[in-house]
């Protein structure tokens, strides 16, 4: 008997085709051979491509959500938002497409907003105040999706296009060329960085949790 084609089913093979052949490969067409079906088919569940898209996002986000509810609860703030957002960052290196669809997309799924609920009632809980709050979240980004947005992203071989303007822009160039390295979320995103811009926010979050600014 061959078995029922549902939404989850049909977003679940989404996500497995992007995983294994990159996202461009998410089609309707290849989806509906992916689970042996007319792609017609593939209509009843979703309207068209957007429409997968943005259900292969709100896969993604539910994945970073069961992902971030396994953490330990009794852990203080700090430890535990620390937790959640390298959790994220498991999820995303899991699925490396992820940081390229989310910034794609223009409907924002409604487990991210729950994510950011749930950072907020942490930091309200151990003290902060909403305005504090506010701004930490402004602060953080995209970290707690598990990725770091970058500014621009320079080609593997280093300083890339960036060689030609030397002259202008030498101490960016330096920089790249130093830098650069097999990236695992964008250009620059191993662990290490992610962790080192991850505790600088928080320390000074803690600092302004203490000493709230004006």
């Amino acid at each position: 008997m061959r078995k029922a084609l549902t939404r989850e089913r049909v977003l679940r093979a989404a996500v497995g085709i992007a995983d294994r052949d990159g996202l461009p490969a998410v089609t309707m067409r290849r989806l509906g051979a992916e689970l042996g079906v007319e792609a017609m088919s593939l209509y009843h569940h979703l309207r068209g491509k957007d429409a997968l898209l943005d259900g292969v996002a709100e896969t993604l986000v539910d994945e970073i959500l069961t992902a971030v509810a396994a953490v330990d609860e009794t852990r203080d703030w700090r430890a535990r938002l620390r937790a959640w957002f390298l959790a994220a960052r498991e999820v995303m290196l899991r699925h490396r497409w992820g940081p390229g669809l989310l910034n794609t997309r223009t409907t924002v799924p409604v487990g991210v907003l729950r994510h950011y609920d749930a950072i907020i009632g942490v930091m309200v809980g151990a003290g902060f105040s909403y305005r504090i709050a506010h701004r930490a979240l402004h602060a953080f980004g995209s970290m707690p999706l598990g990725f770091v947005q970058e500014a621009f992203s320079p080609s593997a071989d280093g300083a890339g296009d960036l060689s030609a303007a030397a002259d202008l822009l030498p101490n960016l160039v330096a920089m790249v060329a130093s830098e650069a390295h097999d990236a695992e979320l964008g250009w620059c995103d191993s662990r290490v960085e992610f962790e080192f811009t991850l505790d600088l926010l928080l320390d000074g979050l803690d600092r302004a949790r203490r000493d709230p600014p004006l």
